[in-house]
């Protein structure tokens, strides 16, 4: 099985993501905005043009977008938090529509040794809830992966959600860092049910290093043939470095079309 073009994405993490996007005609994930204050004046203008000039350089490319995440955690204890976590999502969601893009990356916020998993799961159901009223039309949500040590608890809180447009995010590469003992197939396994999208990368476990998919401890070959089977309409997003030795790992192991 292969992933279909207008599925893969490349992260603009990379410093090659517009040459690779444009010689293998995939689509771009924006990542400026992964540090709020870019949606801010004074930063905001120099990171809009550059964002809008990569556009430019790939002309009519699919978009998904990578909403901040610093110190943000919608299950946050702290009240405040959770409102700044709103308001700076919403303000991500009226950029990324703005840019066209259609989906959204949010991080979970979940951090071990300071949530119980219980409290977690419900006070995220909550905040998801009542945002999916606020959010722009056309736009769907994929909570992602970070410090999790297995993938039930985000599987759980869409499940209780029980809208389709929150999903997963399945962050390959985060699952398979020191935090989690669980195999990293696994991970796959049990999230395939909720997964809308995916970040793909590869490390050594010891460091997130966002190596390109041929570089690491992953076996990507089978998990791939398992989530393309198992999670079909799942988009992908290569969010490694290089995301052009990606790519090419990508067509000659038979996964790009």
């Amino acid at each position: 099985m292969k992933i279909h073009k207008e599925k893969l994405f490349v992260s603009t993490v990379a410093d090659n993501a517009v040459s690779c996007a444009r010689d293998f005609g995939l689509g771009l994930e924006i990542a400026e905005y992964c540090t709020a204050y870019n949606m801010d004046a004074p930063d905001f203008a120099e990171v809009d043009a550059a964002v809008r000039q990569k556009l430019a350089d790939v002309p009519n490319a699919g978009l998904t977008f990578h909403a901040p995440f610093n110190e943000l955690c919608p299950a946050a204890i702290e009240p405040r938090v959770r409102e700044v976590t709103r308001e700076r999502i919403l303000q991500a969601a009226e950029l990324a529509a703005g840019y066209g893009a259609k989906k959204i990356v949010v991080h979970s916020g979940y951090v071990p040794l300071v949530y119980f998993k219980g409290f977690f799961v419900e006070q995220s159901v909550l905040f998801w809830k009542q945002l999916l009223t606020e959010l722009p039309k056309g736009l769907s949500l994929a909570v992602e992966n970070v410090l999790e040590d297995e993938p039930d608890g985000i599987c759980e809180i869409v499940r209780q959600v029980g809208d389709p447009r929150l999903g997963m995010c399945l962050d390959v590469g985060h699952a398979n860092t020191i935090v989690s003992e669980l195999p990293v197939l696994e991970w796959c396994r049990r999230a395939a049910p909720v997964i809308s999208h995916l970040h793909i990368h590869n490390n050594t476990r010891t460091w997130d290093h966002h190596a390109p998919l041929g570089d690491g401890m992953i076996d990507y070959a089978p998990l791939l043939e398992l989530l393309l089977e198992n999670a079909p309409e799942a988009t992908f997003t290569i969010e490694s470095i290089d995301a052009y030795s990606s790519a090419v790992w990508l067509r000659e192991h038979g996964f790009l079309e």
